[in-house]
């Protein structure tokens, strides 16, 4: 889904910063947190494949030289990539050799001094995944992006909603979603170095099956990607295309005919469920049952965990449902995707 969440007011955002903002709750020295490994994926197998494909249909230059700004033992680069060079930036001098991806590996902590130990203007690309929570000075770190990119290169930040919360500044921890979004764009236009920010957005996406936590009935990590080219490029470039999402299994076929004929999901085209309605002294159902959609990737599932987190209900999504009483549809929420499964009474 490529939507974008809702939009904040940056002047708001920014006046709104405190002396404490960029603090965290363990204030310990960052080289002796991230002293041990943790050779780990921080996102699900589809977020992750997200990235990949994000990163993908942005990286246009050929043979680019990239910095992977706050590196690990992943660079989350497609195979295709073809670069002339991958500079890894980080604080676990055992994650980076573990990174395959990388060609040159640089132990240094961005917290305790943000400079860039690198000239000006030598680097195609920057990267940062899933770490720019964690930066104590934002605005001088994107100013050394900034400076170390040749005009008209990217800069693409890429962050999740996990994080480890007793080291990510306080104001992104007390942020929502959509501010964050915000924080990062703020960063960018701040710098004075770069074109105007863009976004895009994958949530509400069924988690895989083989996830630890597909159990739990929750949606696939999102992905937001906030990037800019460096200010300067050469007009005639190549524009960089749109990020896409990447690809999960197709929905099945949808049916022309009236939802009440098939009994198909108009948005998916996968047959609902028999389900029965409540019955206890509190129900205000006045039928006895109804037809579901429960296909966790359903388009109106995945959009609708967006819709109602812009209405102020984050973490619900909703299914689609048909009334055959009333020959109608209606929207059930939903807490989690194992919500109202018990009350299906016909495969």
């Amino acid at each position: 889904m490529n939507a974008e969440p809702n939009r904040v007011n940056a002047d708001v955002l920014y006046e709104s910063f405190r002396p404490d903002s960029f603090t965290r709750t363990d204030e310990s020295d960052d080289r002796e947190f991230y002293k041990r490994d943790r050779m780990v994926g921080h996102l699900d197998s589809l977020a992750l494949a997200t990235v990949e494909n994000i990163i993908g249909r942005l990286v246009i230059e050929k043979d680019p030289a990239i910095l992977d700004l706050m590196a690990s033992w992943s660079s989350h680069l497609p195979a295709e990539l073809r670069a002339a060079k991958v500079t890894g930036l980080g604080l676990n001098g055992n994650e980076l050799a573990r990174n395959e991806a990388l060609s040159e590996r640089i132990v240094h902590d961005l917290n305790a001094d943000p400079h860039l130990p690198f000239a000006d203007g030598v680097f195609d690309v920057v990267l940062n995944t899933v770490s720019v929570d964690y930066l104590v000075k934002p605005f001088e770190i994107f100013a050394e992006a900034g400076r170390v990119l040749k005009p008209g290169g990217l800069f693409l930040v890429l962050f999740s909603n996990r994080m480890f919360p007793e080291k990510a500044v306080k104001v992104w921890v007390e942020a929502s979603e959509a501010e964050r979004v915000e924080l990062v764009r703020l960063y960018f236009r701040k710098s004075g170095l770069f074109e105007e920010p863009e976004v895009f957005v994958s949530a509400g996406r069924p988690r895989p099956r083989d996830d630890k936590y597909a159990h739990l009935g929750i949606p696939s990590d999102p992905v937001y990607a906030v990037y800019a080219e460096r200010m300067g490029g050469a007009a005639a470039r190549p524009k960089r295309p749109k990020p896409v999402e990447s690809p999960v299994d197709a929905p099945a076929k949808k049916d022309p005919r009236p939802v009440r004929e098939t009994l198909r999901c108009p948005h998916c085209g996968e047959r609902m469920k028999k389900w029965a309605t409540p019955n206890h002294p509190f129900s205000t159902w006045d039928t006895d049952f109804l037809y579901i959609c429960f296909n966790d990737g359903c388009p109106y599932v995945v959009r609708c965990w967006t819709a109602m987190s812009k209405q102020g209900n984050p973490g619900m999504s909703c299914r689609f449902v048909y009334d055959p009483a009333r020959d109608s549809a209606i929207a059930l929420p939903i807490v989690n995707l194992n919500a109202l499964r018990d009350g299906i009474v016909e495969e």
